[in-house]
């Protein structure tokens, strides 16, 4: 094998390892979402959990966020708590860094 090929799988390994990490970040910062959004619906225990989980799943409906924010405006307007997009992606925004602290603490 040559130093290329070498560093052509080091390449494609660093690639995959990022592409997971973004996957499990993006997983977690929906997971803290959806617990914010079962919060302010009043959700507690198993409920925000079980909401929490719901979110997650959500986002494997359409590429991007957009699933997701329509998930929670939709949920939250029902119960009464109606938030604009803005509001959460701003939140959604700051769970993101939460999200990648608390993966990057746990890979190491």
């Amino acid at each position: 094998m040559t130093t290329f090929d070498d560093r052509e799988k080091a390449f494609e390994a660093k690639y995959e390892h990022d592409e997971q990490l973004k996957f499990k970040v993006n997983s977690r910062r929906n997971k803290l979402l959806g617990l914010w959004a079962a919060s302010l619906m009043g959700k507690t225990g198993a409920d925000a959990e079980a909401y929490a989980k719901d979110v997650v799943m959500a986002d494997f409906e359409k590429p991007g966020d957009s699933d997701v924010v329509h998930k929670l405006m939709t949920d939250l307007a029902a119960a009464g708590k109606p938030t604009d997009e803005h509001a959460i992606r701003k939140e959604s925004h700051r769970l993101a860094d939460e999200a990648k602290q608390q993966i990057m603490s746990e890979v190491r």
